[in-house]
């Protein structure tokens, strides 16, 4: 076993032992379960998930679920937003069948996502930062944002670096270029319907389901005609040096 592969393990073993960590201890002030809430927004998130688009220069894929684990987060319990996380991060990385399937892969995204989930739900409901002079509920769901950005991209371009050799800083910075706008709307999407959500109920999310479809094919649209110049480009430069 070489280096690479022992600090591979290693950083997932951190990774699996910080999510069991942050999980616990959010669940322990979790509030009131809410089943039928839970489980419309597990379906919502299971079914997005599946919709997912391959991030072109990185090694990866995004699915267009967030808005879904957002709403988890500032709607539901610590516990019920890790379990909806983690089965849908299971769902968006569950191989097709004629794909191997690859457990550490695995273990690691379901712990990364539970890990930024119970951190975006602790500042959620942190309340020494709602009692604060500035804070409000559309700044309290940035920070909450914020919170699950970090808590995914930063562990993503650490496996990265660690797999790859590149620099975690040039890799963190390509994921934050490709993401950071589908973030921003997926806040935008999730304090919208919990606008709404005191007249309608928990039905106003399927409103958002149409929505992400257009956002999935516009991405795959877009990264697509970034990954065909990405891969035609070097072909061209051959062929002047070749003319």
């Amino acid at each position: 076993m070489n280096r690479n592969t022992r600090l591979t393990q290693t950083f997932i073993g951190a990774m699996v032992l910080a999510a069991i960590a942050s999980s616990a201890y959010a669940s322990v002030a979790s509030h009131a379960l809410h089943a039928p809430h839970a489980l419309a927004i597990l379906a919502l998130a299971a079914a997005t998930s599946r919709m997912k688009i391959k991030l072109p220069g990185i090694n990866g894929n995004m699915s267009v679920n967030l808005p879904f684990l957002l709403m988890a987060v500032v709607n539901l319990s610590a516990l019920e937003a890790v379990v909806i996380a983690s089965l849908s991060t299971v769902v968006q990385c569950w191989p097709k069948l004629d794909a191997k399937f690859k457990p550490e892969q695995m273990l690691f995204n379901v712990s990364m996502m539970a890990f930024a989930s119970s951190m975006a739900n602790l500042i959620w409901n942190a309340g020494w930062l709602g009692k604060a002079s500035w804070a409000s509920q559309p700044l309290m769901l940035v920070s909450a944002t914020a919170a699950f950005f970090l808590g995914q991209t930063a562990p993503v371009a650490g496996i990265i670096k660690l797999a790859e050799g590149a620099a975690m800083r040039h890799i963190w910075l390509g994921i934050v270029q490709l993401s950071f706008p589908y973030y921003v709307l997926s806040a935008g999407m999730t304090s919208m319907v919990n606008l709404v959500s005191h007249h309608f109920g928990w039905q106003a999310a399927l409103v958002i389901f149409p929505v992400m479809y257009g956002v999935h094919r516009s991405y795959r649209l877009y990264f697509g005609r970034a990954a065909e110049a990405m891969h035609t480009a070097p072909l061209a430069r051959t062929a002047s040096v070749g003319a």
